[in-house]
């Protein structure tokens, strides 16, 4: 079984653990990078394009293919869902198409789908300056939420609650989405659909988020999380705890809200990772993206409720049904965050040997390097890393993640 895994521009060393995970589960994996490092994966299955252009990526891609005749293509970076989705028509490979990829990978085109066929979702609108915004937020009413068309973790996501704030916020937002990560690593040659600032209704329930997987029409929860967070003007403090706490019934609606954002998206057989919010007690989407939860969402996903988004994912590339049931909890809990530090260059990370050894922790991720620059709110939302731990309970697990988090001490380079 060979698989090609892109990134049309590479994303530090993020993915490498995903990575080591699809070949840990049989596939023998190829790393085509549109733009990228040397000596990221070994030499005789990686390839740089040297251009995000799809033309070029494409390209290289069937030559590849040519030669290795790989039995699918995937993904775990947001910015490159439409890249694949491109690569796999031109290599006649199993895939979601470009249309549906655009329309899950843009929100205002995603808002627009799950408007035309009902879909619970907030009220939004497309702004391109602050006037407009300020529109939008008298019409829709105040608190409200704005965010880029093509964000991603939450970068430039600000909660208003008045004129004044949304006018300090939409410049900040403005000002930070034209040179953000996930805005650079989008391929080249390619509609990605209208630009912009969301201006949307705040939703003050609790979130939720999801490991779906749809085959042939059918939805599955795969696996179940609450977001725990006590949240300000910002979304990227993510806490996170699993299983879920919802009701019966209350996971019933999400499940209903969930396959009605799935079908309008147009999605018949993909992994996707959903976030789901309540306002007066019903669910609304909050979006669905192609692909794999990020950060230790697979890892959650087998402990607390026996499924395996990465294995899902190997088995849709290659056109083949995934194991997977509806939604069924084991008993273990777990909870995990975010890494979180101040701003400024990273010097050195000294994580202990009772947080990296204990048998509590069952994701510690250090994903900043030394020298790189952390940015925080309002001025980008870089992370340090990750840390998930087990307990007998929501809370026994929730002590330790945060013992442990504190524990951690990080050195500045300025």
């Amino acid at each position: 079984m060979k698989l090609l895994a892109i990134e049309a521009r590479q994303y530090l060393e993020y993915y490498l653990s995903r990575y080591a995970q699809v070949e840990a589960l049989g596939a023998t994996l190829y790393v085509l990078n549109g733009e990228g490092e040397p000596e990221f994966w070994p030499a005789e299955r990686y390839r740089v394009v040297g251009s995000r252009h799809i033309d070029d990526i494409i390209a290289v891609s069937k030559q590849w293919h040519q030669a290795e005749g790989f039995d699918g293509v995937l993904t775990f970076s947001e910015s490159s869902v439409i890249t694949v989705a491109a690569v796999a028509e031109a290599l006649g490979l199993p895939g979601i198409g470009v249309e549906t990829a655009v329309r899950c990978r843009n929100k205002y085109l995603m808002r627009q789908a799950y408007e035309r066929v009902g879909a619970p979702s907030p009220r939004f609108r497309l702004t391109n300056t602050v006037a407009a915004a300020h529109a939008a937020a008298e019409e829709i009413g105040y608190p409200v939420v704005i965010k880029p068309t093509h964000g991603a973790a939450s970068n430039f996501v600000f909660k208003a609650g008045s004129p004044a704030e949304l006018a300090e916020r939409y410049e900040q937002a403005q000002e930070g989405s034209r040179d953000m990560v996930w805005a650079r690593s989008e391929p080249d040659g390619l509609n990605l659909g209208p630009s912009g600032l969301l201006v949307e209704s705040f939703l003050d329930g609790t979130e939720h988020l999801m490991e779906v997987v749809v085959w042939d029409d059918e939805v599955y929860l795969g696996s179940v999380v609450d977001r725990i967070t006590m949240e300000g003007q910002t979304f990227d403090d993510d806490v996170h705890h699993a299983p879920t706490s919802m009701s019966p019934q209350d996971l019933a609606a999400v499940h209903e809200a969930v396959t009605a954002g799935i079908r309008a998206q147009g999605l018949r057989r993909s992994v996707a990772h959903a976030e789901v919010r309540f306002h007066d007690g019903r669910p609304y989407l909050l979006e669905i993206a192609a692909r794999a939860g990020g950060g230790g969402l697979d890892k959650i996903a087998k402990l607390t409720a026996d499924h395996d988004p990465i294995a899902a994912a190997i088995d849709v590339a290659r056109g083949v049904r995934p194991r997977v049931r509806h939604f069924q909890p084991t008993g273990t809990h777990t909870a995990s965050m975010c890494l979180i530090c101040a701003a400024g260059t990273i010097g050195t990370v000294h994580v202990p040997a009772e947080v990296s050894e204990s048998d509590r922790t069952f994701d510690l991720k250090i994903t900043a390097r030394p020298g790189d620059v952390i940015k925080r709110p309002p001025h980008g939302n870089t992370i340090l890393g990750f840390l998930g731990t087990t307990g007998t309970s929501q809370q026994d697990a929730c002590a330790t993640m945060i013992r442990f988090a504190d524990l951690i001490e990080v050195e500045f380079a300025d």
